[in-house]
């Protein structure tokens, strides 16, 4: 195995994600220091209604959609959601968030952003109503005491500055994790015994590492493994898919549970809406009727 090889094709594929998720984290801070959104809320009073939310959730939503769940949860704190409101935002959210950053970083593999946000709208909605069909016993009657701090901005100096220093530290996790995760992917695949399951091993680990730790991070093993031919454009589309329904699904899932959302709930049906969208998408592709 050559070490120094796939230490630069690591940081490569690092800096093409680096590239987009710096300047678009910032310009996320700026949305949400001037509350932006707020002004376009009541176009998504609509949604609410029919995902049995309470109408003032429709910051959460944008918020959640635009920027990222910890800016939904912090509009969505004060307003005593219940465990199965909590979980149907849960379901909604884990599904579509940060389409800014997340639908740049899988143009990035190959997928078109038309197709990238009206999947995860369509299925955020989809799965999210479904889940408003389940009895309320199943759901925690416990008020929650979770407390959220918004986060406070001097002026827009102060908010340049430390969405810098906050990319700043995502950047070097971003280099760090996807540099040990290629390094390990590709002493495994050296193996004399593995060679021969490379591309099974390529598309699964690509699928576990975007469920784990998320979209940002399994693109860059995609971007890897796509420029090094381990992956057909098939593949691609399919973990595409498969990842922009059902990722980072201990963190994100964990964000909803502190107020009483169902884990079990948000998982299984992120986990099932994955398998069927993605299946039933590659049929179509397969078809070329997308």
């Amino acid at each position: 195995m050559d070490y120094k090889q796939s230490l630069n094709s690591s940081l490569r594929s690092a800096w093409i994600i680096i590239k987009l998720v710096i300047p678009i984290y910032i310009f996320a801070e700026v949305l949400y220091y001037y509350n932006i959104l707020s002004y376009i809320s009541f176009l998504v009073e609509p949604l609410t209604t029919f995902l049995d939310l309470p109408k003032e959730a429709a910051l959460s939503i944008l918020s959640g959609v635009f920027l990222n769940l910890y800016a939904a949860i912090a509009f969505a704190a004060p307003l005593d959601l219940t465990a199965k409101e909590w979980t149907i935002l849960g379901v909604f959210l884990g599904i579509c968030h940060s389409l800014i950053v997340e639908t740049a970083v899988m143009k990035k593999i190959g997928l078109p952003n038309g197709y990238s946000i009206l999947l995860r709208v369509i299925g955020g909605v989809i799965v999210a109503f479904l889940v408003t069909f389940l009895p309320n016993e199943l759901f925690n009657s416990d008020v929650s005491n979770a407390i959220v701090e918004k986060k406070e901005y001097v002026n827009l100096l102060d908010v340049l500055v430390k969405s810098l220093i906050g990319s700043i530290k995502l950047t070097i996790e971003i280099i760090i994790l996807i540099s040990l995760i290629i390094l390990f992917m590709d002493y495994v695949k050296s193996r004399a015994f593995i060679k021969k399951f490379e591309k099974n091993l390529s598309r699964n680990f690509s699928i576990f590492v975007g469920v784990i730790l998320g979209i940002t991070y399994g693109a860059g093993i995609l971007i890897k493994e796509a420029k090094s031919s381990s992956l057909t454009k098939r593949d691609i589309f399919f973990i595409g898919t498969f990842l922009m329904i059902c990722h980072a699904i201990i963190e994100d899932t964990l964000l909803f549970v502190i107020f009483n959302a169902n884990l079990y709930i948000i998982v299984v049906f992120r986990v099932i809406a994955a398998i069927i969208f993605s299946i039933f998408l590659l049929k179509l592709y397969d078809r070329r009727v997308i």
